[in-house]
């Protein structure tokens, strides 16, 4: 097995076993799916590509915006989100909408299908994020759009993780929101794609998260740096030094209302 596939793998797992991801403590994903959704402003009879679909946040509610007319494909790598959306796609009796469990970085449609092509959280999870967009580039119709989701480089304690690792490996690794963790960066990507009329929201929001859990898993650490294979090497006494040196930053940063998460946002949509 690769590091990749291991990485890929894990996200499986790390994503397959969040049974109630639509109602996490503390989650904006059920916001940001909306956001983003409003952000494009689809309508009857589009055709609709939502890639890391995972519970339908998104390719649900636009199944029934483009209608019976329309029609709405969500692709994803992991059956246990998958499951779920199944599920409320039967409660809904919706027909216009197509689940399908594969590898997006693997799996092909024919040029010129789709209107949009959505990602809502998980752009930043692909290994290599200027080949799957120009993929859906090249999915897209002449005049359609791209419209995703991530985080800066600054959030999810991002420049921490790095500094803690680079400074027990003795080498820094690139963290998995580095490429798109700027909105020049995001454009910068975008415009070598050959997209046009690029236009970035930024939506900031976080939120304080209590200190009883002060490890960092070696599922985080394998995730936030896309399976680098740095990280197979790590010895024992040196991941024992990570959680140690991890553990002592975090309590520095803490107040009494726990340790502030940014959890802010950028969403992204361009045209073909």
């Amino acid at each position: 097995m690769t590091d990749m596939d291991i990485y890929k793998q894990q996200l499986k797992e790390f994503y397959g076993s969040r049974t109630t991801y639509d109602y996490e403590k503390d989650t904006r994903h059920p916001l940001e799916a909306k956001l983003l959704l409003e952000f494009v402003g689809l309508h009857s009879g589009q055709k609709i590509l939502d890639v890391a679909t995972g519970t339908g946040l998104v390719a649900i509610p636009a199944s029934e915006k483009v209608g019976s007319e329309g029609y709405v494909i969500g692709i994803d790598m992991t059956p246990g989100m998958l499951h779920q959306a199944r599920l409320k796609i039967a409660a809904a009796r919706l027909q216009n909408i197509e689940l399908i469990e594969a590898d997006a970085e693997y799996f092909n449609f024919s040029d010129s299908s789709f209107d949009v092509v959505f990602c809502c959280e998980a752009i930043v999870l692909f290994p290599d994020i200027i080949t799957i967009l120009k993929k859906w580039y090249r999915f897209l119709k002449p005049g359609g759009f791209v419209a995703f989701t991530c985080p800066p480089e600054t959030a999810f304690m991002a420049s921490l993780q790095q500094r803690i690792c680079a400074r027990v490996l003795g080498v820094s690794l690139p963290h998995i929101l580095e490429p798109l963790g700027t909105p020049e960066k995001c454009r910068k990507l975008l415009v070598r794609v050959g997209f046009r009329d690029i236009e970035i929201k930024i939506e900031p929001s976080g939120r304080y998260h209590p200190l009883s859990d002060n490890r960092l898993s070696m599922t985080v650490i394998n995730i936030n740096f896309k399976g680098n294979p740095l990280l197979s090497k790590l010895s024992q006494e040196q991941l024992n030094q990570l959680q140690v040196e991890y553990k002592a930053e975090i309590e520095k940063l803490a107040t009494e209302q726990g340790l502030w998460i940014d959890t802010t946002k950028f969403f992204v949509r361009a045209q073909k």
